[in-house]
């Protein structure tokens, strides 16, 4: 009989369309609430600004992959310019880095689906949830890519839904009267809601600086756009397409969306712990578009899931294939489908701390916990990245005239000062002082350990 191989099966339209929605996630769908409630209009600005050093390190991780279309990740780089200990590390950081994706977006599939089901132990709706998820991801990657193409095409439709609303509402003059945090509001949709009596920090520079964030969470995970273009017919025409878009999509669904939501109604009073998104219908007295919106960000969170945990799978096939031959052979074993099944069982069983972390009394919010942890392990994955391309750069495998990253000397050590930003202002806030704490910790320790490991 033949050995199960694994399977290929997504189509261009797949691809592109989830490289589309890559841009838009939980961090925007259910963080927007409490960065705006930190810091303002002004979070428009952070926004702008770590976007602006996303794409900068996107063309950074696009020339490495223009440069060599068949290298499928960004990080076989590091282990080709940064040496193998070091590719070692990043390989196994960023495997755990997606498994605490999967942690964060099952914690918010939980509080969307209380929505519904406010009597119902978010622990349990995590762990239905999760064997839900682990049922598709054991069929056939053609199905997965199906799956995706409608979920993307549902998260796409509810950011331009949220800004045709405003745009409708902000014309009509708008007016409304509702209970938002406790107490009785009256306002009508306009922009002056975003500049009347604005202040660049409303709630001082640390609400600020704490906010970058969520912020920064929203974003990670767009290495993503990259990827998926370099799997396409013709990686060098559709690569720097794919991230040159990336700019028009920050625009569009970011900032059009928060601008949208803080036109509709006072930002003082959006509550931190709720979606402005559901929020938005539940003020114009729409019950159940309420409803229908909280569907949409409910699909948006499964979706990250559903990739999250299809990415964790193959990552893990893929580091059993390469390392510690014997002790992880287990993990390359396929399914009939062409699966790697022990490798997503793997992935949720530990997906199953999301449901532990709402047990913990010491965790207020299991959502801002698994965020942290994911930001903050995706920015040290993004130092060495970002490390190993000026390795490149010094290398004789640097063509000149490939899809250069524009003005190098410059975006790159602003990219690394915005992402060093970010992480330094894990450590000053108490929801995401422990993570930050832990990624030093992993870091040194797995760092130690991958430095001398024989490998």
């Amino acid at each position: 009989m033949e050995e199960p191989q694994q399977q290929r099966g997504l189509q261009n339209r797949h691809i592109q369309l989830i490289a589309i929605a890559g841009t838009i996630g939980t961090g925007l769908f259910l963080g927007a609430g409490k960065t705006i409630k930190m810091s303002g209009p002004s979070i428009i600005f952070a926004y702008i600004i770590i976007g602006i050093a996303m794409f900068f390190f996107l063309r950074a991780i696009g020339e490495l992959l223009y440069r060599d279309p068949t290298q499928h990740s960004f990080l076989n780089f590091v282990t080709k310019y940064a040496g193998v200990r070091t590719g070692y590390f990043t390989q196994w950081s960023y495997w755990l880095v997606i498994i605490f994706v999967c942690i964060s977006e099952l914690s918010a599939i939980g509080t969307y689906i209380q929505f519904w089901l406010p009597q119902v132990p978010l622990w349990l709706i995590e762990i239905v949830m999760l064997i839900l998820l682990f049922g598709l991801n054991t069929l056939n990657a053609r199905f997965f890519g199906e799956t995706e193409f409608w979920f993307a095409m549902i998260k796409v439709a509810a950011i331009l839904g949220m800004i045709a609303t405003a745009i409708i509402l902000g014309f009509g003059h708008f007016s409304y009267t509702t209970v938002l945090s406790g107490k009785s509001v009256t306002g009508s949709v306009s922009l002056s809601n975003i500049f009347t009596h604005f202040q660049f920090f409303p709630n001082g520079v640390w609400n600020y600086v704490g906010a970058l964030q969520m912020v920064m969470f929203a974003f990670t995970s767009m290495e993503f756009i990259g990827m998926t273009a370099a799997e396409t017919v013709n990686p060098r025409k559709s690569l720097p397409k794919a991230i040159n878009q990336i700019p028009v999509r920050i625009l569009l669904f970011y900032v059009g969306a928060l601008l949208a939501i803080m036109a509709i109604f006072d930002w003082h009073y959006i509550p931190a712990d709720k979606s402005p998104f559901v929020m938005v219908f539940e003020l114009i007295g729409i019950k159940w578009a309420a409803a229908l919106v909280n569907f949409v960000v409910l699909t948006s969170a499964a979706s990250a899931l559903n990739s999250s945990l299809f990415s964790a799978t193959r990552n893990m096939y893929s580091l059993s294939k390469q390392h510690d031959k014997g002790r992880l052979t287990p993990f390359t074993k396929l399914s009939k489908a062409g699966i790697p099944i022990n490798a997503l069982y793997m992935a949720v069983i530990l997906s199953l701390f999301a449901p532990v972390l709402t047990l913990i009394p010491q965790i207020k919010n299991a959502f801002d916990f698994a965020a942290s942890c994911t930001t903050n392990l995706f920015l040290v994955v993004y130092f060495i990245t970002l490390y190993s391309f000026w390795q490149y750069r010094k290398s004789a495998d640097f063509d000149k005239n490939g899809f250069l990253t524009p003005k190098a000397k410059l975006t790159i050590p602003f990219v690394t000062f915005i992402f060093a930003l970010v992480f330094l202002s894990l450590f000053f806030n108490s929801d995401t002082f422990y993570p930050a704490v832990g990624a030093v910790v992993w870091t040194i320790a797995f760092g130690l350990f991958s430095r001398f490991k024989k490998i």
